[in-house]
């Protein structure tokens, strides 16, 4: 069997844990400290396509939009968006590790078609709150993938976006009718309760790990009324 080979680590901020890069053949994983199994692997991106999917499939037709991108991992969500919108677009991805970026314009990228050398493509590197507290209505679609799902896992200043204040500050850059679409591991029937709180028409679609299998993720959608 063919071992894996360790390509690099990085340290989440605040204490988050550090983070394991590694290949083994055609195949990448990023491990997080005290967690078992991983956090991200190359083979199984499914769900992550689809929350591009979901939340982006309102403005496929629009001549340009601005979509954001909360959280690069292994950049299928960000190629996945790249791929829904019009050549006249822009999406933005906010990395809070600068490792995860150097990663994916690495050997890493291919995996995902390099979607960082797409000229439609904008890095913000900092905590994506940086960009979803200005009040500004900014974004047609935001994609949330920052952590395991409703309650932050790798990194703890992420529960402020799952917070009722941080989903109304999250509503107030959103462009009318925009979407917000989060991804979580599973449901969570009390954060649904906060969206509807904070003004959102919310539903929730199930996306399966691999097409047609593996695991049942959770994919809310929120659209601003």
């Amino acid at each position: 069997m063919i071992p894996w080979v360790q390509l690099g680590k990085a340290q989440i901020p605040n204490n988050g844990g550090e983070l394991t890069f590694s290949q083994r053949d055609a195949e990448f994983s990023i491990r997080l400290s005290g967690i078992r199994g991983e956090l991200m692997n190359s083979r199984v991106y499914n769900s992550e396509k689809e929350l591009s999917q979901m939340g982006c499939e309102h403005i496929t037709s629009a001549t340009t939009a601005h979509v954001l991108v909360g959280g690069l991992g292994m950049g299928f969500t960000l190629s996945e968006a790249l791929r829904m919108v019009s050549n006249k677009s822009q999406v933005t991805v906010a990395e809070l590790i600068p490792e995860v970026v150097e990663w994916n314009r690495g050997p890493l990228g291919k995996c995902a078609n390099d979607p960082l050398h797409d000229p439609r493509t904008k890095i913000h590197m900092g905590d994506v709150k940086e960009l979803l507290t200005t009040q500004q209505p900014t974004f047609d679609a935001i994609l949330l993938d920052v952590d395991n799902g409703p309650e932050g896992l790798t990194h703890s200043d992420n529960n402020w976006i799952y917070s009722l204040k941080g989903l109304q500050d999250i509503y107030k850059v959103l462009r009318p009718k925009g979407m917000l679409a989060i991804w979580s591991a599973g449901p969570d029937y009390l954060f649904t309760v906060r969206l509807k709180k904070a003004g959102y028409e919310v539903s929730t679609r199930i996306a399966r790990a691999r097409k047609g299998k593996g695991s049942k993720h959770t994919i809310f959608l929120a659209r601003k009324r």
